[in-house]
C-alpha cells in the first residue's frame, strides 16, 4: 500500500469517527462479540498460523493466545457499560450550583503495532482495548510471524466492522510510512530500539504512545524458598514459547547454599516436561527465524551447561538451556535475551542481590521465590519493576484486575482490563454550571472590601 494510500485510509477513518458511528455501546459490544466469534469459529486455523510461525503447538497457542483473549473479551463485556459511564466528583460550595463529573471518550483513529512472539495476543489484546472504548484502529501484525499476520488480515474484515478497523501488512518499510501519518495513539509491543524509532515518529505530530517493551527480568530464590516448587514453575515460565515471552525470568539469583540443590531439580523438571529430547516434544517451540537463531547460539558460550545446550539450524531448535558459572560481565548478562538460555548466578546474601537488581535498567518483571512474606515486601520495597510477584512467574500478567506494562526502559502505559480502557479512553473534564445565581462579586472592579471579602472566601473554601 502506498503512502498516499495510507493518507486516504486515514482519512476515511477519522470521517467514520467523527461521524459517532464508535461510540454507541451497542456497536463497541458487537465489535467485542464478533471478535469472540472469531475466536471461537477460526481456532483451528489460528493454531495452524502459530504454529507455522513459531512451532508453538495447538495446546499452548490456546493456553497464551486464542484462551487469554477471550478471557479479556468477555471481562470487557460484563464490566463495559461500568466503564462508559461517566464518574462524578464533588464541586466546592463556591462554585455551587453546578455537576462535575469525568466522561471517558474515544481518542479517535488509533494504531496498534503487534509483536511476533505471541502473534494473535499481542495485535487482538490492545484492540480488545481499543474497541471497547469506541476507537476506530489501524494493525500492523508483525511480518516475523507472516502466517499470522496474513490470518489477521484475511479474516479480520470478516468479523469486525471494516470501515472501523483495518490492518496492514508488511515490515518495516510499511510501518515507517504508517508513523509518518498522524494517529491519535499509537500502541507499540516490540524491543527497545523500535520503541525508540516509534517515540520519534509519534513526536512529529505530538501523538501519544504506549509502549509495551521488555527487559532482563530477575528471578531471586531464596535459601528458604520450597525448591521444587520453584524449579517447576522457573522452567515452564523460561522456555514457554521456547523462551521467547517478555515476561520471562532473563536470568536467576540463587542463594549459594541452593544452587546445586535447585540445578538439580531444575534439570528434573526440564526432563519431566519435555523428556529426553526436548526436539521431539510436541509442546515445544521453535526460534523465529535464523537471525535469532544465530544470536542465541552465540551465547551458548557464556557458562557452563547445566542442562541443553543442543541446537539444529535447520528447525532453529535450541533445547532449554541452563548456564550457571555465569558472571555479570558475560555477554549473555548485556540484554534480554528472549530465548531459551536461562543464566544462573549466586549470593551471599539479600543485600547483595537486590544491589545487583539496583545497578540496572527497571525491568518489566521481578520475581521471588520466598517461603518468608517479609522478604517479599522488601524486596518490593528496594526495587522498581512493571510488575512483581511472589512464588510464581507469569501470572501477574494474567489477571485482568490487573494493569500490565512497564516502567523506565522497560516501557510506559498499561493495559488489561480496565487499564486498557483507559488507556485508550480520553478522560474528559466535564462541568454543568447553572447560570444563578450570578453574584456580581465574581467580576471587576475588585477594589475596596470587596477583594479582601474574596480572599476569606478563597482560605475558607480553597
Amino acid at each position: 500500500m502506498a503512502e498516499r494510500q495510507f493518507s486516504r485510509m486515514l482519512d476515511e477513518l477519522r470521517q467514520v469517527f467523527q461521524s459517532g458511528r464508535t461510540v454507541p455501546y451497542a456497536w463497541r459490544r458487537a465489535q467485542l462479540l464478533a471478535l469472540l466469534r472469531l475466536l471461537g469459529e477460526r481456532e483451528a486455523d489460528i493454531a495452524a498460523a502459530v504454529h507455522a510461525d513459531l512451532g508453538k503447538s495447538y495446546r499452548e497457542t490456546f493456553l497464551t493466545e486464542t484462551s487469554f483473549l477471550a478471557g479479556e473479551i468477555r471481562y470487557a463485556l460484563k464490566h463495559l457499560k461500568a466503564w462508559m459511564r461517566p464518574s462524578g466528583r464533588g464541586v466546592p460550595p463556591h462554585y455551587q450550583f453546578g455537576q462535575a463529573s469525568l466522561q471517558p471518550e474515544a481518542l479517535g483513529v488509533v494504531l496498534i503495532i503487534g509483536a511476533w512472539n505471541y502473534p494473535m495476543q499481542l495485535v487482538l489484546a490492545p484492540l480488545v482495548a481499543a474497541l471497547a472504548a469506541g476507537n476506530c484502529a489501524v494493525l500492523k501484525p508483525s511480518e516475523l510471524a507472516p502466517r499470522t499476520s496474513a490470518l489477521i488480515a484475511g479474516c479480520l474484515g470478516e468479523y469486525l466492522d471494516s470501515r472501523a478497523v483495518r490492518v496492514v501488512e508488511g515490515g518495516i518499510a510499511e510501518a515507517q510510512e504508517l508513523l509518518a501519518e498522524r494517529f491519535d495513539f499509537i500502541f507499540y509491543t516490540g524491543s527497545r530500539n523500535g520503541g525508540r524509532q516509534v517515540l520519534r515518529a509519534a513526536a512529529r505530530h505530538i501523538t501519544p504512545v504506549a509502549l509495551e517493551l521488555g527487559g532482563k527480568n530477575p528471578c531471586i530464590v531464596e535459601k528458604d524458598a520450597v525448591l521444587k516448587t520453584a524449579a517447576r514453575r522457573i522452567v515452564w515460565a523460561k522456555f514457554l514459547n521456547a523462551g521467547q515471552t517478555c515476561i520471562a525470568p532473563d536470568y536467576l539469583l540463587v542463594h549459594e547454599d541452593v544452587e546445586d540443590a535447585l540445578l538439580s531439580l531444575m534439570q528434573q523438571a526440564v526432563r519431566d516436561f519435555f523428556g529426553t529430547d526436548p526436539r521431539t516434544s510436541p509442546d515445544y517451540s521453535r526460534i523465529v527465524n535464523d537471525h535469532h537463531f544465530t544470536r542465541l547460539e552465540r551465547l551458548l558460550q557464556d557458562g557452563t551447561i547445566v542442562v541443553g545446550g543442543q541446537t539444529h539450524r535447520a528447525s532453529r531448535y535450541i533445547a532449554p538451556t541452563i548456564l550457571r558459572g555465569v558472571t555479570a560481565g558475560s555477554g549473555i548478562m548485556d540484554a534480554e535475551i528472549f530465548g531459551p538460555l536461562l543464566p544462573v548466578l549466586t549470593y551471599r546474601t539479600l543485600e547483595e542481590a537486590l544491589g545487583f537488581i539496583a545497578e540496572r535498567d527497571d525491568p518489566l518483571a521481578i520475581y521471588l521465590f520466598s517461603s518468608r512474606r517479609a522478604t517479599g515486601k522488601k524486596v518490593l520495597r528496594r526495587t522498581r519493576s512493571g510488575g512483581f510477584c511472589c512464588n510464581d512467574l507469569l501470572f501477574q500478567s494474567a489477571i485482568h484486575t490487573l494493569p500490565f506494562g512497564g516502567t523506565g526502559k522497560s516501557g510506559f502505559g498499561a493495559y488489561h482490563g480496565k487499564a486498557g480502557f483507559e488507556t485508550f479512553s480520553l478522560r474528559r473534564s466535564v462541568l454543568f454550571r447553572s447560570v444563578y445565581p450570578d453574584p456580581a462579586l465574581r467580576y471587576p472592579p475588585y477594589g475596596g472590601k470587596k477583594f479582601g471579602f474574596l480572599k476569606r472566601l478563597v482560605s475558607l473554601f480553597g
